[in-house]
């Protein structure tokens, strides 16, 4: 144990801040997965379905309400205007609150329009308002923490925040008629307590609600990016609306759980891409692109053997996280799971095009991959069902990741002097193997003996090749320091 808290004490901050905001995202994550055994059993499945298109909707409507300026611009401005780091930081949470405070108008004034167009009530879209503040307010806050690589308080109040959303929101749907409404009440009000702190900090700092050139320079930044985010969306929220609106909440119930389920590897994704996106901000700026690489490498294996131990014991979780009425999402788990893989490739590869500011050239891939998306779930889910969105979502997420690899290797070969940072073959090479191991797990479903015959060769063979995995996860680390 002493040498254990040795080593910890001479690790680079790099590499011990980069942890830390793992294990914090895993767990802000981590709370909200943990709750949804609740949900399940707290809620009928129509009104988790309900309870999940608010969640959705309210992913699209922040994309036009705050122009996602908590995003890429924001962290590319960070590294950019560093010496002017805390006014840049104060004037994007004045953009912001002016973004919202013009649409909470137009939302008062035509409110029954905008209730009827989203199927949601006056109080639901109310706090969703609230929401897209606080959580821009604490991005804002937390990208720069992130940058500075300061790590202890955001752990912090990372947690605390989440638990008591989670408190919350179950405190008040048990105890309410409408539950939904009840549950989305309590998030909204345990974030606008535990950010609007924040927002008032940042402002102190830099002093400066409207600054002329940093507000010119991320609106015309982001405004060619709004496809692009709200493509994102589509591809993750798309099907739950669509399902909702074509079959039913029930339905849409059972697959948003499958999509829950499936988001424990997206939150992991979310966590490790948080850690090194600012690392390799400064790969590129510093042109060391070939750094990159091993990064790389080592994070889609992880990530592809994560998603494939999800997709081996989906009938167990799906049976710990809700009632015997949800089973038939065992079935969706398996592409959305392989769907997340293809996401975190995206991440990997988009990062240049953002760097290099070709927000053009990310709309339009961004843009082809929703409306992929959108087309196929009309036409296959009409033909076979809820479950069919699953597997749309995978093939839409197989020509987005392709895309933007793609556009990768342009953009590389017009600005990092014709370096890219990956192999083509070594990519193809685990992602074919991942695709392939995954379809043959689904196989085995219905075989009880065989998958669990293969989840001790699994745990047997972690356990005999254990050093091979640590020397890869310290090798990891001596790359991000």
């Amino acid at each position: 144990m002493t040498g254990l808290i040795s080593k910890y004490k001479n690790m680079p901050v790099q590499v011990k801040a980069s942890f830390w905001f793992l294990v914090c995202a895993l767990l802000q994550k981590g709370i909200t997965i943990l709750t949804t055994p609740v949900f399940t059993r707290l809620l009928s499945t129509a009104e988790y379905g309900q309870y999940n298109v608010f969640k959705s909707w309210m992913g699209i409507v922040t994309i036009f309400v705050s122009l996602n300026l908590g995003a890429g611009v924001y962290i590319q401005g960070l590294v950019k205007f560093g010496e002017e780091r805390e006014r840049y930081a104060s004037s994007l949470q004045g953009l912001t609150s002016a973004l919202v405070i013009i649409w909470s108008v137009i939302y008062i004034i035509f409110h029954s329009f905008w209730n009827k167009l989203f199927g949601l009530t006056t109080v639901q879209m109310s706090a969703m308002l609230v929401m897209i503040w606080a959580t821009a307010a604490f991005n804002f806050w937390a990208f720069e923490q992130r940058v500075l690589y300061k790590y202890k308080v955001l752990v912090m109040l990372t947690l605390l925040v989440s638990m008591a959303q989670a408190t919350a929101g179950i405190l008040l749907g048990i105890n309410a008629r409408d539950k939904v409404t009840a549950i989305i009440l309590g998030m909204a009000l345990v974030e606008l307590i535990g950010y609007s702190g924040l927002y008032v900090i940042q402002m102190r700092r830099g002093k400066k609600f409207f600054y002329a050139k940093f507000w010119k320079y991320a609106i015309f930044f982001n405004i060619p990016l709004i496809p692009h985010y709200l493509s994102q969306i589509v591809l993750n929220s798309a099907d739950r609306i669509m399902i909702s609106n074509m079959i039913g909440d029930d339905e849409a119930g059972i697959y948003s759980l499958a999509y829950s389920v499936s988001s424990i590897m997206v939150i992991f994704n979310s966590a490790l891409m948080q850690t090194i996106n600012p690392w390799i901000y400064q790969k590129i700026k510093a042109k060391k692109i070939k750094d990159i690489e091993n990064i790389a490498y080592i994070s889609l294996i992880i990530v592809a053997g994560l998603n494939l131990i999800l997709i081996l014991l989906a009938p167990e979780v799906i049976s710990i996280f809700a009632p015997k009425a949800y089973y038939d999402a065992i079935w969706v788990v398996p592409p959305i799971a392989m769907s997340v893989y293809f996401l975190y490739s995206y991440d990997l590869f988009g990062e240049f095009a953002f760097y290099y500011e070709k927000t053009n050239l990310i709309m339009i891939t961004s843009v082809m991959g929703a409306v992929f998306n959108v087309l196929l779930n009309y036409i296959f889910i009409n033909i076979y069902g809820y479950m069919a969105a699953g597997y749309t979502t995978l093939a839409c997420y197989m020509i987005y990741g392709i895309s933007h690899y793609i556009l990768m290797n342009k953009i590389c070969d017009k600005y990092c002097g014709g370096i890219r940072p990956y192999e083509t073959k070594k990519i193809i090479f685990i992602t074919l193997l991942f695709l392939f191991s995954g379809f043959l797990l689904v196989m085995v479903y219905k075989y009880l003996i065989v998958r669990y015959g293969l989840i001790a060769v699994i745990a047997i063979f972690v356990i005999m090749k254990r050093n091979i995995l640590i020397d890869l996860f310290k090798k990891g680390q001596r790359s991000l320091s």
